[in-house]
């Protein structure tokens, strides 16, 4: 097994830019059933010393920190000037912007991504703690940007209950399972994705019989065919998604918004009274279904309009 061009495997970071970080970090903290985190400005250039695209700028961010047992979740509200993530909110709007790796060394680690084609984006330097951090544009090859931490000391990302013991994540879990990229053409990236983990390239599954999966999109029986992947990290897994002609919400994203993340995933209990619950709070199914050996199901709920990203409920089934 090969090194992995950052030292390490460790996806440990989901990073939302938003608009009202005040009205997100409510709604994450609410649907985790976690420790409200307060949100923060990051400072000045003379602290944060950004520069975006080889150029300096005055690009300052609202940002939160939630914390759950895996993977982080961080909220940015990026101020008016130029960054990536104002970028990225004005070109794509609000949604996941990267994944974030802690690494060693930026200084020994960003030339290895570079050879590998992937430049720096833009960088700078922690405002809370001793650090620095590194936007690589991997946007190309795997369909989000990839954001290299270097810290003095250890990031804090330890879990920490609410204050309210009555408190309770919305869906009865705050384990992110996957992250979900749609692509036009599976191979490829997997290919970048596991040369980024240093890992052996998974089998590719393709969708079961309908028999089997009983899509239902949109409202409509269809055959919902797909390839896709599994890629294993320590704290989530990543799901790349190639979807085959016929209807389904990964040929609508593709189609609409092109190659890019799809959706996170929940492992839940009791698939119908989450749907139930979910669709009263105003977030309708897109589409529903089973896996495609038939050990579970699944449901795509339109979350977007709070959480800027498709929540999927998953569902297995005892053995």
């Amino acid at each position: 097994m090969a090194e992995s061009l950052l030292g390490n495997r460790n996806i440990n970071q989901l990073a939302f830019v938003v608009k009202d970080i005040e009205a997100a970090n409510l709604a994450f903290t609410r649907l985790l059933g976690i420790k409200k985190a307060e949100p923060f400005l990051t400072g000045d250039s003379a602290v944060s010393k950004v520069t975006f695209r080889g150029v300096p700028t005055e690009s300052q961010s609202k940002l939160a920190f939630l914390n759950t047992p895996t993977v982080q979740f961080e909220l940015i509200e990026p101020d008016k000037n130029p960054g990536t993530m104002r970028e990225f909110l004005d070109e794509v709007g609000e949604g996941i912007h990267h994944i974030a790796f802690d690494v060693d060394s930026i200084q020994k680690r960003l030339p290895i991504m570079e050879k590998s084609g992937y430049p720096a984006l833009q960088t700078g330097e922690f405002t809370s703690s001793d650090g620095r951090y590194v936007y690589v544009d991997t946007l190309d090859n795997h369909k989000t940007l990839v954001e290299l931490l270097e810290s003095v000391e250890p990031r804090k990302t330890e879990w920490e209950s609410p204050e309210d013991a009555s408190v309770q994540p919305l869906l009865g879990t705050n384990k992110v399972e996957q992250l979900a990229l749609v692509v036009k053409d599976l191979d490829a990236a997997a290919d970048a994705y596991c040369k980024l983990l240093g890992i052996e390239k998974p089998p590719i599954i393709h969708s079961g019989s309908t028999e089997i999966t009983n899509v239902i999109y949109k409202g409509k029986p269809t055959e919902g065919n797909s390839k896709y992947m599994f890629i294993d990290t320590p704290l989530i897994q990543i799901e790349l998604i190639e979807p085959g002609e016929s209807p389904s919400t990964w040929k609508d994203h593709l189609e609409t918004y092109g190659e890019g993340v799809h959706h996170i995933s929940f492992v839940i209990k009791d698939m119908e009274a989450k749907m139930k619950m979910l669709e009263e709070m105003g977030y309708p199914v897109i589409q529903t279904g089973n896996f495609f050996n038939g050990k579970g199901r699944y449901a795509y709920m339109d979350t977007t309009s709070t959480y800027k990203v498709i929540i999927e409920l998953l569902e297995r089934f005892d053995e």
